[in-house]
């Protein structure tokens, strides 16, 4: 439970600024890393240091000193944190006991220190030796009946290297089961573009932001979710740039921005605001938006204006026809219903569209979870499609992913779909027949657990079981499990939320030093934008006993396949080796690496479309069509409301950092529901009443949150949201997008239930 009362007061001050600078001494000084972290921030995102553990968004050209966010330092100080967790915690601490515990207690118990084995006579986690560990492993993924009956799970912390092994260990192993990370985020971004436009990535690099006459921020909440992106905003407002944002939950930081770097606006208490247009959309109702402002430009050509980019999409795309006549039969009345916001704003967003020669368009999850986040996703291509907005300095279409390394560990092979052409090229590279059949992704392995077929999870990162959906009825499928392996930093649920067996597995964490016997080794990592750059812990591990992930996963292939035709052992202490086999696997994109990579900016990836390359079937880019304008089942409730899961600023993905939300003036608590005056009022609550939600589901199952405080908040009309992980277990498991896989976590039907 949080400490001290709970109190909700709005923020009214810019985002970033004093208070930024305030909460990172504030986590330096919690974690008693005052000088250690501090002397570690000099070297985050720096040549010749490590990459930020926690967002994916790119570094600046490195002429900052100090080229790190609020939410990077919190990363940072809770990974070289002082406190440790060790046998003597366990031998004090029961699983029973621990479960009692909050996410936010756990994760203050500091880094784990040897490996431990769960012993279920006393209900603990007990010592054992690395060797024994792996045997261990071995033995139970051996004994499968199949090895479709394993789940390996990747989270996007892992680099390149470690990501790299894996996918070819468990392909020699013999199956594509890669349920990840991804699958939960911007699986529909993988997904969703590559029928479009030939790849499942983002154009855009850093530097057209600099170019960029119009930026469009859709279902992003770029001040907490990739503070470091603000700078990049910040820099275009001051050059007269539009800044659309796009949500039904208006954030500080895009309306206002202290940059923390700016000594004038520091001394001065000055801000920049940010956006030119807020478009207050009604969750769902992005589709409306994107037709409506496509109907402004198809009414303004018909009328005798030249409006879209005819050469451009004469030469390189097809299909147009069939998305303008769908959208100019649509109604400007549904367009405004469905949207939740009026004709004259989306003209307007149009106007600002239509007049920008070259435009980004950034989104985020807000885009994606929804059941058709992929279709939407193209539904975005299709809009800058129009008016050749690929291809050119300043434009493009920017996914900002989550975790950093999430998109680098789905280039080097975490890929439960993979193509047959890769798996050609990872038998002619390593030597063994790779499995041809599709494996699982998240949603799916949950359900293979469920049913009892999955007999192994192990997990490279993360915390799974508080990141899945359905949260109680996932516990009980994890608790099936013969075997749960965690190779992990830190104590989370995911570890007491285990199988029969089960095994914590320690590592070097991100900022720390990888020393082998061929001497200091680096890792690499892609940002959210293609750029692949060396990263070099510089802090001692925090403890003897931990192994980097490389190590992990190359002792696990070894006690796994005794007679593997691929030489593990040789990449133990040489990562050199790893990143040759990468580019033998991976020609096209990842020549010369090791050259490359010696570049301390690092290198970009080729992304075809860049070049108006388009590597689709037809070779050109495709209009691809989302009939209607709903993005989410219809559910005839009067009651309903539409739950939108959401992080606090003081939180990265699962990890919570503390029970404060400032920006949204939340503190001491996370049982929370954010709902607008006339929303609460229509249902007859009085602000700060204590109500549950209910999921409108249709499987006969009862989901239900108790004891969440409503809070008055501008959302838009029929729209609510609250903390994940908190209201997971709200979430459906078989309630997402069918082309992903992706859980629709922003927008859960719901109704309130009074207390």
């Amino acid at each position: 439970m949080a400490d001290g009362k709970a109190r909700y007061a709005p923020y009214n001050s810019p985002a970033g600024g004093w208070g930024a600078a305030a909460a990172t001494a504030k986590v330096l000084l919690e974690q008693s890393v005052v000088t250690k972290g501090s002397r570690a921030l000099l070297a985050m995102n720096q040549p010749g240091g490590f990459k930020c553990p926690s967002c994916a968004f790119p570094d600046a050209d490195c002429t900052k000193k100090l080229e790190f966010c609020e939410n990077g330092a919190k990363a940072l100080a809770h990974e070289a944190t002082k406190f440790r967790v060790t046998r003597d915690f366990f031998a004090q601490h029961s699983v029973t006991e621990l479960n009692e515990k909050s996410d936010y207690w756990l994760e203050m118990q500091g880094r784990l220190t040897e490996p431990m084995r769960y012993d279920a006579a006393s209900d603990r986690y007990v010592p054992i030796a690395w060797d024994d560990a792996f045997a261990t492993i071995g033995r139970h993924l051996r004994a499968l009946d199949s090895p479709d009956h394993a789940e390996f799970y990747t989270s996007g912390r892992t680099p390149n290297e470690a990501a790299f092994l894996y996918s070819i260990f468990v392909r020699e192993f013999g199956t594509n089961n890669f349920p990840d990370c991804s699958n939960m985020c911007h699986e529909p971004t993988s997904r969703g573009l590559p029928p479009a436009i030939g790849v499942g990535k983002g154009t855009v690099v850093l530097e057209d932001f600099e170019h960029a006459e119009a930026i469009f921020v859709i279902g992003q909440n770029t001040g907490t979710n990739s503070p470091r992106m603000m700078t990049n905003l910040v820099e275009a407002r001051k050059r007269g740039v539009p800044i659309v944002a796009v949500n039904p939950m208006p954030e500080r930081a895009l309306i206002r921005f202290t940059e923390p770097q700016d000594i004038v606006q520091m001394a001065t208490f000055g801000s920049t605001p940010i956006a030119s247009e807020f478009v207050h959309i009604r969750i769902g109702g992005d589709l409306a938006l994107i037709k409506g402002m496509m109907k402004v430009m198809f009414e303004r050509e018909a009328a005798g204006e030249t409006i879209l980019d005819h050469d451009f999409l004469s030469e390189h795309t097809v299909g147009m026809e069939s998305i303008r006549d769908e959208v100019v039969s649509l109604d400007w009345a549904d367009i405004v219903r469905v949207s939740g916001i009026d004709e004259a704003q989306i003209r307007r967003c149009a106007e600002i569209y239509i007049r920008s020669k070259a435009t980004i368009i950034c989104y985020g999850m807000g885009i994606t979870q929804h059941r058709e986040g992929s279709r939407l996703v193209r539904q975005i291509a299709n809009l800058l499609l129009l008016r050749g907005n690929f291809g050119k300095p300043g434009a493009g279409i920017s996914p900002i992913r989550g975790h950093s390394n999430v998109q680098g560990d789905r280039t080097v092979g975490i890929d439960e779909k993979p193509s047959q052409a890769y798996l050609d090229r990872v038998r002619d590279v390593f030597g063994f027949e790779p499995p041809r059949d599709y494996g699982h992704h998240t949603v799916e392995a949950v359900e293979a657990m469920h049913r009892g077929t999955a007999k192994v999870f192990i997990a490279l990162g993360g915390n799974f079981v508080r990141a899945i959906p359905d949260t109680e009825r996932s516990y009980a499928a994890m608790r099936k499990l013969d075997l749960t392996v965690a190779i992990t930093t830190k104590l989370n649920r995911g570890h007491l939320i285990h199988g029969k067996e089960a095994l914590l597995l320690p590592v070097v964490a991100r900022s720390e030093r990888i020393e082998t016997e061929a001497g200091e080794q680096f890792v690499t990592i892609e940002d959210s934008m293609s750029n692949v750059t060396a990263s070099r812990g510089v802090l001692a591990p925090a403890s003897p006993d931990l192994l980097p992930e490389v190590e992990i996963v190359c002792r696990m292939a070894m006690a796994t396949l005794p007679d593997s035709k691929v030489p593990w052992a040789s990449y133990i202490a040489d990562y050199g080796p790893i990143r040759d086999k990468i580019a033998e696997v991976y020609p096209s994109i990842y020549t010369d690496f090791s050259k490359h990579i010696e570049n301390p900016a690092g290198f970009h990836l080729d992304i075809p479309p860049r070049r108006r390359v388009w590597p689709t079937p037809n070779g050109k880019a495709n209009f691809l069509p989302l009939p209607g304008l709903e993005v989410n089942d219809v559910v005839d409730d009067p009651a309903m409301l539409r739950l939108a899961t959401v992080r606090s600023h003081d939180q990265f993905n699962t990890t919570i950092y503390s029970y404060n939300d400032r920006y949204r003036g939340v503190y001491n608590d996370r049982m929370v529901l954010f709902m607008s005056a006339e929303d609460r009022a229509a249902r007859g609550l009085e602000a700060g009443a204590r109500i549950a939600l209910e999921t409108i589901a249709r499987d006969g199952i009862t989901r239900r949150v108790e004891g969440l405080t409503v809070i008055d908040y501008p959302m838009s009309r029929g729209a609510v949201a609250g903390y994940y992980p908190e209201l997971n277990p709200l979430l459906p498991l078989d309630y997402y997008d069918e082309i992903s896989g992706t859980p629709a976590a922003k927008s859960i039907p719901v109704k309130v239930i009074a207390a």
